[in-house]
């Protein structure tokens, strides 16, 4: 990885906070992450990089640009959470801990002028753990799979029950409900949100652009991957919390399992007695024809045939926690 000459930013003249610090996390992602690192350093006072076994360079690349860099060890199982975790560990270890801290995946850039904007409305609001805004896709028409992404980005503006990777909290409210549950290989933020509202903090989507996210998703077996990845997240986030007054994502699960499996399933039994089995099918283009009401053909087509590797995930989820001590890997789709 080479890092060249780059041109001062537009708000370079910004001094940066010493109340707020940022936890960028990654592997392999190249020149992406030194876009991501250039958007932090000198907007903030200190800058963490967690590492999950790189092997492009991107521990030394980062170190070059200014940032602190933490390598997560190599003899336990990666995830996201273990390493945001890390991250605002370090970023705490001093004499100079931040107040707010801006977390970030290390395939987004953060925009010009949202980490004032983030700070600004955590320090007018005591009430507040978490802000976020508007993640963009870097480049939506080089595929319909990032173009599929950037429309699942764009989440209403207000309070809100979840944030993902890219968010400010505050440093003292992460704290109080010990952080990213580091056993989870997909959706630690929301299950980590569901725990700062349940202890009556609050959570807010602000109208305003935040990050500019590379996908990078060329593929179908990309999506699908991810689709799987989603309904893992949706099964276990259920089976921790799905009993709570919150039903959280009880529905997703339900949905996934009715859509993916349950369907699929009783069409094939049914086949087996009479053909006119077949005619279950017809519910997926109704079920497409009404969803595109509301979001569109392409985004209302991928969603419903989503629910097939959502179902996957799901099952697979079920079937590691029947079987105790299995390690659970990664689930990763680039």
């Amino acid at each position: 990885m080479h890092i060249p000459d780059t041109p001062a930013p537009d708000d370079a003249a910004v001094p940066p906070r010493p109340a707020l610090g940022a936890v960028a996390i990654g592997r392999n992602e190249g020149d992406r992450l030194l876009t991501c690192l250039r958007s932090l350093v000198g907007r903030v006072g200190r800058v963490v990089y967690v590492d999950s076994g790189s092997t492009d360079g991107s521990v030394d690349a980062a170190r070059a640009l200014g940032a602190e860099v933490v390598q997560l060890d190599l003899s336990r199982p990666f995830t996201a959470a273990r390493a945001r975790n890390a991250g605002i560990a370090t970023l705490m270890d001093g004499p100079a801990c931040p107040a707010f801290v801006q977390f970030v995946d290390g395939d987004c850039e953060v925009v010009p002028g949202w980490i004032e904007l983030a700070a600004d409305r955590l320090a007018a609001d005591p009430g507040l753990a978490a802000v976020a805004g508007r993640r963009r896709e870097r480049h939506p028409d080089a595929s319909r799979y990032n173009r599929l992404i950037d429309a699942e980005w764009a989440t209403p503006v207000g309070p809100a029950r979840a944030i993902g990777g890219d968010a400010m909290l505050r440093a003292d409210a992460l704290a109080a409900v010990g952080g990213y549950r580091e056993d989870l290989i997909a959706g630690e933020e929301p299950e980590m949100c569901l725990r700062l509202l349940r202890a009556g903090w609050r959570i807010e989507r602000l109208d305003a652009e935040m990050t500019r996210h590379d996908a990078a998703l060329m593929r179908f077996g990309q999506w699908w991957t991810r689709a799987r990845r989603a309904g893992h997240a949706f099964a276990e986030g259920a089976a921790l919390h799905g009993a709570g007054p919150e039903r959280h994502w009880v529905a997703e699960t339900r949905r996934a399992l009715l859509w993916g499996a349950a369907l699929p399933a009783g069409v094939v039994a049914g086949a087996a007695v009479t053909p006119a089995a077949a005619a279950l099918l017809l519910a997926y283009p109704l079920q497409i024809a009404r969803l595109s009401r509301r979001m569109g053909l392409e985004q209302a087509a991928f969603t419903t045939l989503g629910k097939l590797p959502e179902a996957m995930g799901a099952i697979e989820y079920h079937l590691r926690r029947s079987r105790l001590g299995r390690p659970r890997g990664l689930i990763e789709y680039k």
